[in-house]
């Protein structure tokens, strides 16, 4: 990939639309907006991400990996419960989303924004699900895999849905927990 002027063209495009979601200009702006402030032609904005969504939910999925990053930095040194881990990701998550000013501007942003937390999910569910899910294997090999999945799954959609329409996140955190804790009893029980 091209590495002239600022890093490579993936990123430049996404640096670029992120500055249009936090501004708030992101509906007003065409793809060859994006491309001309990152200095690529729309042609090479088509081709990489193949749309204007395709980039804006690039971008959301970067900005969460980077967020999921800090969470699994703080989860690394709790080995306990495995719905305590889903319960502090859900926590440090919500917390982390309130004051990100690229998750804010989406939940609150125009039509075209919110679709990436809603209807057209399934990229965000997908990295979080299979973060958390892999995270909850390497803490307990002992828990079947499905179970797993599942639970981050869940624990995942609930996030979101509580980031979309906010309470307090402890409380958030701890409906999770409680969730999360009697899929794993069904699922240990059922050997799911």
């Amino acid at each position: 990939m091209d590495t002239r002027q600022g890093g490579p063209v993936r990123e430049r495009l996404m640096d670029a639309a992120y500055a249009e979601v936090v501004s708030g200009g992101w509906g007003e702006r065409r793809m060859a907006d994006i491309a001309a402030a990152a200095q690529v032609s729309r042609q090479t904005l088509y081709n990489v991400f193949g749309s204007k969504e395709g980039l804006l939910q690039a971008v959301v999925v970067r900005e969460v990996n980077a967020l999921l990053d800090g969470v699994m930095r703080v989860l690394a040194v709790e080995h306990g419960d495995p719905a305590h881990t889903v319960s502090r990701t859900a926590r440090l998550i919500l917390d982390t989303a309130r004051d990100n000013p690229l998750l804010h501007a989406v939940v609150t942003g125009d039509r075209e924004l919110l679709p990436v937390l809603t209807t057209r999910s399934r990229p965000l569910l997908g990295v979080l699900g299979d973060r958390i899910a892999a995270s909850l294997r390497e803490n307990r090999p002992d828990l079947d895999p499905a179970v797993a999945e599942a639970v981050a799954d869940v624990g995942v959609r609930l996030t979101v849905s509580y980031a979309l329409q906010p309470i307090d996140p402890a409380e958030a955190a701890r409906r999770v927990e409680t969730v999360t804790h009697g899929m794993l009893l069904v699922g240990h029980r059922e050997g799911c």
